[in-house]
């Protein structure tokens, strides 16, 4: 849809318009999955910004970019819609190498005001600001990260213009206060109150000093009352709250805005879930939702396996009973890392800080210093936000502080900016850190019993979902600092896993003794320390080492073991790693995604069989 056919709508037709996309999204989330409640939430904002700013030359930024499917929808992607989060499918989030109206690649929250921030610079440096403008939508909930008043407290100060739509479906920032507020608030939004205040500024100019100090306490006064003070002492200009569902006067107030030509906030409050009435308000499992009865809301998901982040809330739940000094953070995930369960049962030890992992990581050291047992929960994709911290507050002094990494691996459709592929690398440089992790669900329990119990930083890593190897195979047995383990030693081969990489070189094995291919299988359960004495024996037996690790190969699993062990030892060893290359991971169906990357077990068997010669 051009942008000429949107101003060409009347109000109503913009209204059903906001209602078409609605039924689109929900007809397709439905099916494939996909985030729901913030971007029904958002859709009356995003058909005001399409009708007042020009997408095709105003960068258009969407912090996380999660709630963008209406703007997905209104720059030419309604057919391709259908594809929404599939393999080889338009992405989930903005993706500029799918769509031009997708200024930049997001995914992860609250970059978005440093981008328009950098934008604004870049178009006052080529001249463009009278024809130019970034336009940001943020959420509230994105509000908790300090990267966004470190852009705010710049932009404040170089004034360029720029408009950022703060979507607030939360009421997190603050509530307004009864009638009085939301009388001023509309009044505040009006063009008529902008001009007012500009022109009485300008008057004020030729004023004693005295009468100018009274107007601005009494604009002050009434500001206070509003939640527009704080943004209006850092510089920008504020208005709002106005409704964020009234079209009609999100045009007028995002037209007011942009024609103030310099940094301001929009405050609109939206509903979660607008529209879809079993969805609207504030219901955390409405926010990304796998496939769904649209009558009913009921999930088609079948029941399965439980899931390890389940198997590890469940197992810290039961030890934060019995030890006091347990206590544990996460950063805006209760629900995704398990801790909800903890922070419900035990809230006085168990924090969720909002989008701030920085912040997470760093206060959990000070409870390690004095005496208590900390677990961060995280994901591994959203733990890179805290890795300064990681390094200089918990390592650099030695403080057990346990990481619990969630998500660790490909996690499917949400795709390049989420996939938890560096932990191990990124982790295994750092001094002081011990890196393990768990094969199946009983050694997830085991691997929780050993992090709260370790004297220094330490992180263990879970995928997505269930774990792959069958639970009860091989006996569960306690980890032992640096201690890898074998599960099947007779071999001609041998297959090395860690954590859930163990599962896929099992599965290997299975398919390779079909084929009458006896394979050894090590368990490394260790990345750091890494067990030199097992592997430099391992060499004496087995001159072809196949790798299993869910992560990135530059500084994984298989450049450790090499590095572990002294090239002599390795001259008549060939090793293959089956970790993941030097890319950046799509998005899609997880499955589809280690089909296109060739790591589906009967794909490995093929490879290992021609790399033998069998």
């Amino acid at each position: 849809m051009k942008r000429e056919d949107i101003q060409a709508m009347s109000v109503p037709e913009l209204e059903a318009l906001a209602q078409d996309i609605r039924e689109r999204i929900l007809d397709v989330v439905s099916r494939n999955g996909g985030h729901l409640s913030s971007t029904l939430g958002a859709t009356d904002l995003i058909v005001a910004m399409h009708y007042v700013f020009d997408a095709s030359k105003d960068p258009f930024i969407f912090d996380v970019s999660h709630q963008a499917y209406a703007h997905k929808l209104l720059t030419g992607r309604w057919e391709a819609f259908d594809t929404l989060r599939q393999f080889g499918g338009i992405s989930g989030y903005t993706k500029p190498s799918e769509s031009p109206y997708d200024y930049y690649v997001a995914g992860h929250s609250s970059t978005s005001v440093s981008l328009a921030v950098g934008a604004a610079k870049a178009i006052r440096l080529r001249g463009e600001e009278s024809a130019r403008i970034p336009v940001v939508m943020i959420g509230d909930g994105a509000m908790s990260a300090g990267m966004v008043y470190e852009a705010l407290n710049e932009l404040g100060d170089l004034k360029y213009p720029a408009v950022i739509v703060l979507n607030d479906n939360e009421m997190s920032i603050a509530k307004p206060i009864g009638a009085i507020s939301r009388i001023l608030s509309q009044a505040m939004a009006s063009p008529f109150y902008q001009r007012f205040k500009e022109r009485t500024e300008q008057m004020l100019e030729h004023f004693p000093e005295s009468a100018r100090y009274m107007a601005k306490r009494m604009e002050e006064g009434m500001r206070m009352i509003t939640p527009g003070i704080l943004f209006e002492e850092m510089g920008l200009e504020y208005i709002g709250p106005v409704n964020g569902h009234n079209i009609e006067q999100l045009i007028e107030t995002l037209q007011t805005a942009k024609e103030l030509k310099k940094p301001v906030i929009v405050h609109a409050q939206t509903t979660k879930g607008k529209g879809y009435k079993i969805a609207e308000g504030y219901y955390e499992h409405w926010h990304g939702v796998g496939p769904f009865d649209k009558t009913s809301g009921e999930s088609l998901k079948k029941g399965g396996a439980p899931s390890a982040t389940k198997i590890f809330s469940d197992k810290l739940c039961a030890l934060a009973g019995e030890d006091e000094k347990i206590v544990g953070v996460t950063a805006a995930m209760p629900s995704g890392t398990g801790m909800k369960q903890l922070m419900e049962r035990f809230p006085e030890r168990f924090w969720d800080v909002g989008i701030a992992e920085q912040h997470a990581v760093t206060s959990m050291g000070p409870l390690a210093k004095e005496g208590f047992k900390p677990v961060v929960a995280i994901y591994s994709t959203f733990l890179q936000r805290g890795y300064d911290q990681v390094i200089h507050d918990i390592a650099l002094m030695n403080l057990p502080v346990a990481f619990a990494i969630d998500r660790a691996g490909i996690v499917g459709e949400d795709g390049e900016t989420h996939q938890g592929a560096f932990d191990i690398s990124y982790l295994r440089t750092i001094p002081n850190m011990t890196l393990f992790a768990p094969r199946d669900a009983a050694t997830l329990e085991l691997a929780v019993e050993y992090a709260v119990q370790f004297p220094t930083p330490s992180a263990f890593r879970y995928p997505r979902g269930a774990m792959m190897l069958e639970n009860g195979r091989y006996a569960a047995t306690p980890f032992e600092l640096g201690k890898a383990e074998y599960l099947e030693k007779n071999g001609d081969i041998l297959l090395i896993g860690y954590g859930n990489g163990v599962g896929r070189a099992v599965a290997v094995a299975d398919l390779l003794k079909e084929r009458d291919i006896r394979a050894a299988v090590l368990d490394l359960r260790f990345a750091k320390p890494i067990d030199r004495d097992t592997l430099e024996e391992a060499v004496q037996h087995y001159k072809k080492w196949f790798i299993f690790s869910d992560g990135a190969k530059m500084g994984g699993i298989a450049s450790a073991i090499a590095e572990a062990l002294m090239p002599s030892s390795l001259e008549n060893v060939d090793i293959v790693s089956f970790e993941y290359d030097d890319s950046f991971i799509p998005h899609g169906n997880t499955k589809r995604v280690e089909e296109s990357m060739g790591l589906l077990p009967e794909q490995l068997v093929e490879t290992v069989v021609k790399n033998i010669g069998y």
